[in-house]
């Protein structure tokens, strides 16, 4: 069997992520509806969320982005409301907003399995991941994922095209034989159809707004949707024999058949 290059996204594709941010978002959404009395938890939510996606564009994933989507609602309704700034508030705004990169994180279901299952079948594993330096390193050693990435890591601020073009060129892959696999249809699966690679999407079980975007691109290879990642090497492996089978014009039922 041809060996592949497989880069996977790190989170909400191999380990939970978005369930904390919610949850950190709850605590602050009651904060903000305890202080200010005519607020309602969706308008706080909303007004965050909207600030957090209007700072990736200057400071792309940094984890500080985040609490500081916080203090900047919180200043937000104090100026509409006319309440005065609390510098106390504000800096427990920040604590909590940080909260959630000291959590522990949970890998998802089947993610040992799936990636000591194809490192033995030889193929070459690497980790694509968007974050700061410090927080992402936090998660791969928790979870030794070393172990199955080695040194084959590459943590982007920025996660596109350009930063997967990069990538690509440091590992001199071949577009037919490399794969992304990821929750985010922008920064996982959309850069993998630009750059011609092979992609499989694992939608995750909520997803992040930001990640959400219209697939345009037309797929120059496999674009497949699967539901879980203990999937994903049973479709790389038919992916390869049917690329196979259509080189070497083996008749369509043979897999089949000797399966």
């Amino acid at each position: 069997m041809q060996k592949q290059n497989i880069l996977f996204n790190l989170d909400d594709t191999l380990v939970h992520c978005n369930r904390y941010f919610n949850q950190v978002i709850e605590k602050f959404a009651d904060q903000m509806t305890t202080w200010f009395d005519l607020l309602t938890k969706e308008e706080v939510k909303q007004k965050q969320l909207e600030i957090d996606l209007e700072s990736i564009n200057e400071h792309g994933l940094r984890s500080d982005r985040f609490p500081e989507s916080f203090v900047g609602a919180y200043k937000h309704f104090c100026d509409l409301t006319g309440k005065k700034q609390n510098k106390s508030d504000i800096e427990s705004l920040r604590e909590l907003g940080f909260e959630v990169f000291k959590i522990p994180v949970e890998p998802l279901p089947y993610m040992n399995e799936t990636l000591q299952q194809l490192k033995e079948a030889g193929h070459e594993l690497y980790l694509h991941t968007g974050g700061d330096e410090s927080n992402q390193r936090r998660k791969i050693a928790q979870l030794e994922l070393i172990t199955y990435f080695e040194h084959r890591i590459f943590i982007s601020e920025h996660k596109d095209t350009t930063a997967l073009s990069d990538i690509l060129k440091t590992i001199d892959a071949d577009p037919k034989i490399t794969w992304m696999v990821g929750n985010s249809l922008r920064t996982d699966i959309v850069p993998a159809l630009e750059k011609e690679i092979n992609a499989i999407y694992l939608p995750a079980e909520t997803e992040w707004k930001y990640n959400v975007v219209e697939v345009e691109v037309e797929p120059k290879g496999a674009f497949l949707t699967l539901n879980s990642l203990h999937e994903v090497p049973d479709a790389i492996h038919k992916h390869i024999m049917e690329e196979d089978q259509f080189r070497n014009n083996i008749p369509s039922n043979y897999f089949d058949i000797h399966n």
